[in-house]
């Protein structure tokens, strides 16, 4: 016969391991790993955006889904170890790939079947990552924020700022997988103003200062910074040697003029990070990725640095100043 205190002892332990046992049944708290080949001062604003269009869906971080970042800091090769922890030892319900499309790559790479959200400056079909823009059809989905419609609408814009410009010079990456798309957008705006247009190349930080002297020996009105993830890393460089060479200049992203470019016209990143992360909370729900139409902005924003526009010695006529979302004084 068991005696009583032996009993209660054992009862007591057993109460002990209930609680144990219901919580190692509980689903717990989905984790979702969020991964930039940049770093997180420049990300700040985007994270808090995703955060809002987290919030949108009942997700907080912290409270019922938990964001685990991986910043490989302007390096290419940490990207995929970065994923594969993710994916083994934290176990992450999404992947949410910011910045260049090779993390969105990495990320499909290691998984078909985590979903993954991105934001990416290439066409996410010639990628590889979808099938179609209204039916993914695989694991990812997210914001595709490339317009070849873009570079024309800022040459129009320079012309507007700079009337007297005959030349332009346009700045690309020739390892952007956009960049021939914008190269011929540009010549065939160019023609269609009478504009004459010269192209500068640069994949690498110290390749900068060899474009811009190739820019002097050109003498152009205006200069045309192409759309790519490492120039916005880099536009505290762009925007010093602009000023130096006094050349005005126009960029895709308002973060260009906020770090004293002359004008930007294109997405509002913080956009597309708030739509990732409403799709999060849907696909946290049980939504699937292939179901998720891969969204493209709509709304593009225009913003002027009126210093900037006063140290080149320019007057910045008042329907652009009308048109602006933005001035920068």
């Amino acid at each position: 016969m068991m005696k009583r205190r032996e009993f209660i002892t054992l009862l007591g332990g057993a109460a002990a391991a209930w609680p144990l046992a219901a919580r190692a049944q509980q689903p717990a708290m989905p984790v979702i790993g969020f991964v930039s080949n940049m770093s997180f001062n420049e990300r700040q604003q985007h994270v808090a955006a995703f955060r809002d269009g987290l919030n949108d869906g009942g997700y907080v971080d912290g409270r019922n889904v938990a964001l685990e970042f991986r910043w490989a800091e302007h390096y290419l090769d940490p990207l995929a170890p970065m994923v594969a922890d993710l994916i083994s030892n934290r176990r992450v319900a999404m992947i949410v790939a910011s910045g260049s499309p090779a993390v969105a790559l990495a990320a499909k790479a290691a998984t078909a079947t985590i979903p993954i959200l991105f934001a990416t400056g290439g066409d996410p079909i010639k990628l590889g990552l979808v099938a179609s823009f209204n039916r993914p059809g695989g694991n990812a989905t997210g914001v595709s924020l490339f317009n070849a419609d873009l570079v024309a609408k800022q040459i129009e814009l320079l012309r507007e700022l700079v009337p007297q410009a005959a030349t332009i010079s346009v700045l690309i990456n020739p390892e952007n997988p956009n960049a021939e798309t914008e190269r011929r957008q540009a010549q065939a705006t160019a023609r269609a103003l009478r504009v004459e247009v010269h192209i500068l190349s640069a994949t690498k930080e110290n390749e900068f200062d060899s474009a811009f002297g190739t820019l002097v020996e050109q003498r152009p009105s205006a200069l045309l910074v192409s759309f790519d993830g490492f120039f916005l890393t880099q536009r505290a460089q762009l925007v010093a040697l602009a000023a130096r060479h006094r050349v005005p200049s126009i960029y895709n992203w308002r973060e260009f003029v906020a770090a004293g470019g002359l004008m930007s016209y294109g997405n509002r990143l913080t956009d597309a990070y708030r739509q990732n992360g409403i799709y999060a909370g849907r696909i946290l729900k049980g939504e699937k990725p292939a179901d998720l139409p891969v969204v493209q902005p709509t709304r593009f924003e225009l913003v002027i640095n009126l210093k900037t526009a006063k140290a080149l010695g320019l007057t910045v006529p008042d329907k652009l100043l009308a048109l602006a979302d933005e001035v920068i004084e």
